[in-house]
This record gives structure tokens, C-alpha cells and sequence, in this order.
């Protein structure tokens, strides 16, 4: 399995750098007020892709917060009534014995 990983993120790395290779055409990208920057295609499409999964990671971070809240807080709940119970049934069973 490990060999099959590797493999993987080889070939993508070849085919990545066949598309980046192919695609180093300048491309001038217009901004408001007659703001211009020019760069390689490739080097703006990398630019794009990482500004969308940060902008992805950050729109799912409130999710996950909430979820990781609601997790730690349900395993107390859980380990709260798993020692309680054990400590229930210690006492009932020392009362017992009496």
C-alpha cells in the first residue's frame, strides 16, 4: 500500500509539472483603478486554488468548533455517567451488606 501512495503522489507531481510547464504564459489580471499584475498562468491558478481552500477551511472552521464543542461534551456526559453509575452501584451493593 505504501509503494501504491507513492507511486500516486508521483505521477502527480509529473503531471502537475507537465501542466505548469505547458501553461508559463504571462497573463495580466486587471484590477479596480487601473491596477495590473502580470504573472504565469500557472502561477496565478496555484494562487486561486490555495485562496480557495483557505477560504474553504475557514467557512467549515465554525462547523468543526461547534462539533469538536459537542463532542467533548457528550464524552463527559458519557464519563460522568459511567463513574457515577459504578459509584451507584458500590453503594448499593455496601448497603446491601450492612
Amino acid at each position: 500500500m505504501r509503494y501504491l501512495t507513492w507511486l500516486l503522489r508521483i505521477l502527480m507531481f509529473v503531471a502537475l509539472l507537465g501542466f505548469a510547464m505547458k501553461n508559463n504564459e504571462i497573463v495580466a489580471l486587471r484590477y479596480l483603478f487601473g491596477y495590473e499584475w502580470n504573472a504565469p498562468l500557472v502561477v496565478v491558478l496555484f494562487g486561486f486554488i490555495v485562496l480557495g481552500v483557505v477560504l474553504g477551511m475557514l467557512a467549515m472552521l465554525d462547523t468543526v468548533v461547534r462539533l469538536r464543542s459537542e463532542l467533548a461534551h457528550a464524552r463527559a456526559e458519557a464519563r460522568s455517567a459511567r463513574y457515577g453509575s459504578a459509584a451507584e452501584d458500590r453503594t448499593d451493593t455496601s448497603e446491601h451488606s450492612s
